[in-house]
């Protein structure tokens, strides 16, 4: 297993969290996706190491952004 933590701007509510959290649990080998509102700290766990690209175009799918500091 592989955890990645990023930081997503622009929530507010959540109906943000729920859908950061259902487009990036739709990436493949994803396994589990936690999102906290409050700091908008998203940690995703998969099968192997994350490509932030895709979990980058997941998020601005849902309509928010990885700040430039997602590690």
């Amino acid at each position: 297993m592989s955890t990645a933590t990023y930081t997503v701007t622009g929530m507010t509510c959540g109906h943000c969290v729920a859908s950061v959290t259902e487009e990036v649990s739709a990436l493949p080998g994803i396994s589990d996706v936690q999102v906290e509102l409050e700091t908008g700290r998203l940690t995703v766990t998969g099968d192997a190491a994350q490509d932030s690209g895709a979990v980058q175009g997941a998020v601005e799918e849902a309509g928010y952004a990885l700040s430039p500091s997602a590690s």
